[in-house]
Formats: structure tokens, C-alpha cells, sequence
């Protein structure tokens, strides 16, 4: 694949970048995020002190288990939470700007203009009672303020480029395949020309050849469109097939981050490598797959240390005592666990 510079990416990009924004900047900077759920019985710490960052053109994967935060994390970078969702703290950079303290309606500017994602379950993200083509072109008659014709012609475009045909341009969602409902899905966050797309489980529920066809898409319009990816996906394979980077979350915290060849070829965390051992591979014994004993923690009364202590085969007595820091290791790979304190030496 060609690697273009930032400027190149950024050159393709259609719209130009808001007036306050940073050239020089990162395109996504998210530093020590904190996104608390309200419940009766408190609050959840679903992300508890996320810190990553996203260049031009780059792909980065969101693994750990069913409620580690990876959704929310999302979710959060476009302020799209539940009624009883808030971020407490942290910051989300994007070209420079801080999109935490922006009110509801200067986030208009940012959502699918800058910022879109692909939703999980197609059927229930799209409209059923509206054909699929105007879908597509409700946000670039709003967002962008074009003409109805306009609009219309340019959702055409879009779903020809991800290999709908245009004669179910009058489709409505139920009457197309799954495959193509997901496809219809991606052309609708690809209208206003965004410069990061969030894929969350864009293949859940599809078959194995489906699948595969979701995913060369997305990664050959990453390539021809400058596109920045984040995938949110429990299917590692899918990770190393698709992104540059991994990002392995667990109990709303960053267990491991780094680039995905490295991460998955000597994982570090006992999280990752438990992870790693629990997924099939074809060329192993089935008999070999690892369980990972116990449940994931109480993010409403989180244990005091590292989250991870009481399901660690390596567990010690700091463990529990004290939270892990995050050190970045000469290979590039960013890991929170006492195994590897500041000084880079193994314990």
C-alpha cells in the first residue's frame, strides 16, 4: 500500500479544517479520558484515563472483552452518549481543537463532517420507513448545506463506490442483504467527507465471505481516500488483517498499545497474552485455547491497583496495592503493568 504524508491525506480531503484548527497538530489527540455512567448505585467507570492519538491515514483497533469501554471510548470522541453518560474529565484534540468543553451545537461542526462512524447493526441504525439514498443525503443537505439535487446525486456516487447499484438507489433497508445494508452504512458515513471514520463491529452478524468483502472495502477506501479508521471489533484476525495499531483495553483502562505485528507476535500485558491465547488459531491444537479465569471488575467500586490483579497468573503483591503506569518500551509498544516498571526492566 503507498504510504502518503499528512499533507497529502490532508490534501485530499474535500472540506478545508475548521478556522481554529492547528495544521501542525495531530489529527486526534485523546489524553486521560474519563466517561462516567450515572446508575442509582453510582457511577460506572467505564473509561477511566484513556490516552491514544490517531495520525493521517492511520488504522487503529479497539480489542478487550464486552464492556472494557472500547464503545464508549468511541462514543465519546463525538459526545454521542446515553442520557446518563458524561465525561468527567480528560480532553479529545482534534486538529488541535478540545471538542470536550464544546456546547451540543458548536458539535454539529464536527460530527460527520470531521468525525462519523459506522454503527454496529445496520438494520437498527438505518431508518426502516426511509429509502436508503435519501438517508445518505439528509447529512449532506444539512451538514454541508447542499441543494436537494446536489445531495441526491452525491449519495448516488457514494453507494456506487461502495458497490451498491444504482438501480436500488429507491431501496428501503429491509430490502436489501445484509452486506449491502453495511455497505449503505459506510457511504452514509463517508458523505460529508469526514477525515476519521469509526467502524464499530461494522461486520457483527455478517457471514465469513461477507465479512471479508466489509473489510477490503474499508481498507481500500482508507487507501484511495486518505481516510483515518478506528475499529472496534472482538475478532482479532480482523485487527491484524485491517489496522496499524492495536489498543488493548480492559476495566475501562489501556492495557496495551502498540504497533499490531509487534503486540501480537510478543504480547507484553497478561491481559493481551490471555487474549491472544483465547482466540482460534488454525494452526493449533483446539485443545491449546486459554480460558481467562473470573469476571472483569466492578467499575462502580473498582479494586484499588491494576484491574487485572485478580484473573493474573502473575499477579503480586503491588498489584493490588498500587496502579500500574503506563510505560512506552524501546519497540514502541505502550504497556500498563508492574512487569515492566518506569525504568523498562522487568520486575
Amino acid at each position: 500500500m503507498t504510504t502518503l504524508s499528512a499533507a497529502e491525506i490532508r490534501g485530499r480531503r474535500q472540506w478545508p479544517l475548521p478556522k481554529l484548527a492547528d495544521p501542525t497538530a495531530p489529527l486526534l489527540e485523546v489524553r486521560d479520558l474519563k466517561t462516567h455512567f450515572r446508575l442509582e448505585r453510582g457511577w460506572v467507570r467505564a473509561v477511566d484515563g484513556v490516552s491514544f492519538s490517531l495520525a493521517d491515514g492511520e488504522a487503529l483497533g479497539l480489542a478487550g472483552e464486552s464492556g472494557c469501554g472500547k464503545t464508549t471510548t468511541a462514543l465519546s470522541l463525538v459526545r454521542l452518549l446515553p442520557s446518563n453518560g458524561r465525561i468527567r474529565g480528560g480532553s479529545v484534540e482534534l486538529f488541535g481543537i478540545d471538542l470536550v468543553p464544546k456546547s451540543e451545537r458548536a458539535m454539529l461542526r464536527y460530527r460527520w463532517r470531521e468525525i462519523s462512524i459506522v454503527f454496529q447493526g445496520a438494520m437498527n441504525a438505518l431508518n426502516p420507513v426511509t429509502r436508503v439514498a435519501d438517508q445518505i443525503a439528509e447529512p449532506i443537505r444539512q451538514r454541508l448545506g447542499q441543494s436537494d439535487k446536489t445531495s441526491k446525486r452525491r449519495a448516488a456516487e457514494l453507494l456506487d463506490l461502495v458497490g451498491i447499484p444504482r438501480k436500488r438507489l429507491g431501496a428501503y433497508p429491509h430490502e436489501l442483504s445484509g452486506g449491502m445494508r453495511q455497505r449503505a452504512m459506510i457511504a452514509m458515513a463517508l458523505a460529508c467527507d469526514p477525515a476519521i471514520v469509526i467502524g464499530d463491529e461494522p461486520t457483527t452478524a455478517l457471514d465469513v465471505m461477507v465479512q471479508a468483502q466489509i473489510l477490503l472495502l474499508l481498507e481500500q477506501l482508507r487507501r484511495d481516500l486518505g481516510l483515518s479508521l478506528i475499529l472496534i471489533t472482538h475478532d482479532l484476525s480482523v485487527i491484524a488483517e485491517t489496522c496499524d495499531r492495536v489498543l488493548v483495553m480492559y476495566a475501562g483502562r489501556v492495557a496495551e498499545e502498540g504497533p499490531v505485528d509487534r503486540v501480537f507476535r510478543e504480547p507484553r500485558h497478561p491481559y493481551t497474552q490471555k487474549l491472544l491465547g483465547a482466540f482460534p488459531n488454525i494452526h493449533a491444537d483446539r485443545r491449546t485455547l486459554e480460558v481467562i479465569p473470573g469476571q472483569p471488575p466492578d467499575l462502580v467500586d473498582p479494586p484499588v491497583g491494576c484491574r487485572f490483579a485478580a484473573r493474573c497468573p502473575f499477579v503480586m503483591p503491588v498489584c493490588t496495592e498500587v496502579d500500574p503506569p503506563e510505560v512506552r518500551l524501546e519497540d514502541g509498544v505502550r504497556v500498563a503493568c508492574h512487569l515492566f516498571p518506569p525504568s523498562g526492566d522487568a520486575a
